[in-house]
């Protein structure tokens, strides 16, 4: 049961934050959008860190292996994973007319999604990865640590979903369609926490390899996106606080739970 509510928690934050679609009337704020994109950076770095390549290095360490091997092998993997989805499947990034990814008739607001979709998979990978390293015996992972990862992935999906659905309802979509298109956008984490629990619980010593992959992932979004668009036009210095808030909050989650 713990487990299922870990997983859900952070699609729960992705729908919350949909729900500002029906609160609030005007297009969000610049300062505030750059604010929440800066946070979401930073929770997604110390997540990176201390939940993932921490405890993939101390876990090879206890496996006996070269404790930096699986962490950096891994971390890398993670990186042109992403790179490929992002080369491959057609999206569309938010203040861009320009799709990238594989040529398509896909109408823009479906291209919007799914460029949400896609930077959603390693989040979902970095929960169900961790409750993975629960179900396995000295894996060093806690049940607090994870849900620890996973409240601090529903914190920063919080603003993401609110970014993806006013977008989509300026673009003169209604307000329950786009609310509908920024849930679906975060269905995606619960399914690729799911399917990393099974693939890792079949094979157990590829848990550090599979901890660094998540985290190579998200740090992918965080520099190919997330920092960018914080950083882009005037008030860049709000995004760096951002990012500043968004990683002691993660670290103060991830020492004080894990």
């Amino acid at each position: 049961m713990n487990t299922l509510v870990g997983l859900l928690i952070p699609f729960i934050g992705t729908t919350l934050g949909a729900l500002m679609v029906f609160l609030i009337r005007e297009e969000m704020n610049k300062k505030i959008e750059k604010l929440l994109l800066g946070f979401a950076s930073g929770v997604m770095i110390a997540a990176s860190i201390w939940s993932l390549l921490i405890p993939a290095i101390d876990m090879a360490e206890k496996q006996g292996k070269i404790a930096w091997i699986p962490a950096a092998l891994g971390f890398l993997l993670g990186i042109f994973f992403l790179l490929t989805l992002d080369s491959i499947i057609p999206h569309l990034h938010l203040k861009t007319d320009k799709p990238e990814g594989i040529k398509t008739k896909l109408k823009k607001t479906t291209m919007l999604v799914l460029a949400v979709t896609l930077h959603n998979i390693p989040e979902g990978m970095a929960v169900g990865v961790l409750f993975a390293g629960v179900f396995t015996q000295n894996s060093g992972i806690t049940l607090a640590g994870a849900i620890a990862l996973s409240i601090g992935i529903a914190i920063q999906n919080f603003p993401e979903g609110a970014i993806i659905s006013m977008p989509l309802k300026n673009e003169g979509m209604s307000k329950t369609k786009a609310f509908i298109y920024g849930v679906l956008s975060g269905i995606v984490e619960p399914i690729a926490a799911i399917f990393t629990i099974i693939l890792t619980s079949t094979v157990v010593p590829i848990l550090p390899y599979i901890l660094s992959f998540a985290a190579g992932a998200m740090i992918y979004v965080v520099v190919e996106e997330l920092i960018p668009e914080s950083q882009a036009g005037e008030h860049s210095n709000i995004g760096t606080i951002g990012v500043a808030i968004g990683f002691v909050v993660m670290m103060i989650l991830d020492v004080a739970l894990g």
